[in-house]
């Protein structure tokens, strides 16, 4: 279902998603390092917090952009572009 919307975008409009998708998902990765480790400083700091949960809930998202922007290469790709 995804690829279909890819395939209907324009080039343009394609090389822009990509490219704001990729600085989405790397600005969301860098945030998730730094809660990982403020995490285990607070872990060892003040003990178990549910805290510790949230880079681990949204680990998923970084996940599915960073599948988007393979399929958006992809299609690239396909196009010569």
């Amino acid at each position: 279902m995804q690829s279909n919307k890819f395939k209907e975008m324009s080039n343009e409009d394609l090389v822009k998603a990509k490219k704001s998708l990729r600085s989405i998902t790397y600005a969301l990765g860098i945030m998730l390092v730094v809660l990982i480790i403020l995490n285990i400083f607070l872990l060892f700091k003040k003990g178990f917090s549910p805290m510790i949960f949230v880079p681990v809930a949204l680990l998923p998202i970084v996940i599915i952009n960073i599948s988007s922007i393979k399929k958006m290469k992809a299609e690239l790709k396909l196009r010569g572009i």
